[in-house]
């Protein structure tokens, strides 16, 4: 197939690209090269020669539909991502995002395509599934701001007993807490719904806290080992909101990539949702000790111990449904995985933007 990749040039696009050239497909990329992603606005460096790269916005039609030209399939990316800034930067996160996703659904009209594929978060699920001590499944609950000014952050009944988290499954209910979760459920939404009403092929993939090589180490607001990396790069503690006990889910990109190419090639992907992950939970204190091991650092991180407006206690993804239907299996465990981003990241010298992304934070209210 001919695939176009929308963000096809950034970190997940580009490893994208190389599994399906890897696999004989042909790639086309869009993107519009935003500086907080490539700093100098130039074409990557690590972006395959034998990707066809249109510069240019997802929000412009014109663009969008020359991208589009005798594409067979798309794998949709593009997206202004981070959960901190898209509680400030509203606007900028829901027109790229919504209306980004619109403009190209509109142009796949124009010119139909046999599959696509749209980049969905784990943020959209909010908090993820617990378990009580009666054994039942609890979907809705959320931490209170009193409580979270005590520094009590754990998840709890209505009795006040700490709940115990569980792999989240798709049919979990989405609980919407940032401005990035609620446009990534809308583009997810808004292609399986033009998907079933123009009967195009729609696989919608909820990708977990993915890490690895090609990172964004100057984005201060996404890509949570890319922002510890940054931090450690510079001598600097990680910084840790809450106490670092929250539990994520730490995926590959190489999975991920993997993942994007059995939801374009497997027919049985079609008007589906599958939560990519590791389906292993690690909390956050302990990846940043790992991270730092790996680069040989002796650094601890730095536990701040204030709640973040839009953050989450715990959410790890349940992938039976992506390695029953897609084949998929989660292939690089963490501890090498991280070996393999240490030595991507031997000689790499970069700003760290973090303190100045928590004042801006802070500075807005949005952090307790």
């Amino acid at each position: 197939m001919y695939v176009l990749i929308t963000g096809g040039a950034g970190f997940i696009g580009s490893h994208v690209a190389d599994c399906l050239l890897r696999a004989g497909h042909s790639v086309r990329a869009l993107d519009n090269l935003c500086l907080q992603v490539h700093p100098d606005g130039c074409r990557p460096a690590y972006l395959d020669g034998q990707v066809e790269l249109i510069q240019g916005d997802v929000r412009d039609k014109r663009i969008v539909q020359k991208a589009l030209k005798n594409t067979d399939a798309v794998i949709h990316l593009a997206a202004a991502v981070g959960v901190g800034q898209s509680m400030y930067e509203i606007d900028h996160y829901t027109d790229v995002n919504n209306r980004g996703t619109a403009v190209l659904l509109e142009s796949v009209l124009r010119r139909p395509v046999e599959r696509l594929v749209v980049a969905s978060s784990m943020s959209i699920y909010g908090e993820g599934l617990y378990q009580g001590s009666d054994g039942l499944f609890v979907e809705d609950c959320e931490r209170g701001v009193d409580q979270l000014r005590r520094g009590d952050w754990d998840m709890r009944d209505e009795a006040g007993r700490a709940l115990d988290p569980a792999p989240t499954p798709e049919w979990k209910k989405p609980c919407l807490t940032s401005v990035y979760a609620l446009s990534k459920y809308d583009q997810e939404r808004l292609c399986r719904m033009i998907g079933r009403t123009y009967d195009i092929p729609v696989a919608a993939l909820r990708f977990f806290n993915v890490y690895g090589p090609r990172q964004a180490l100057t984005n201060p607001y996404t890509g949570v080992l890319a922002i510890f990396a940054a931090r450690l790069l510079n001598n600097r503690p990680p910084l840790i909101f809450e106490d670092g006990r929250q539990r994520r889910d730490f995926v590959s990109v190489y999975d991920i990539a993997e993942a994007c190419r059995l939801a374009l090639e497997k027919p049985e992907a079609a008007g589906q949702v599958f939560n990519i992950g590791s389906g292993r939970p690690f909390s956050i204190n302990e990846v940043a000790r790992k991270l730092a091991r790996a680069i040989n650092k002796e650094i601890e991180p730095e536990i701040i111990g204030r709640y973040r407006a839009g953050d989450i206690r715990h959410c790890y993804a349940d992938i039976s449904r992506a390695r029953d239907i897609l084949g998929y299996r989660s292939r690089v465990w963490l501890d090498s995985g991280l070996e393999e981003l240490a030595e991507w990241l031997e000689g790499q010298h970069v700003q760290d933007h973090a303190d100045k992304a928590r004042a801006e934070l802070a500075a807005r209210g949005l952090t307790l």
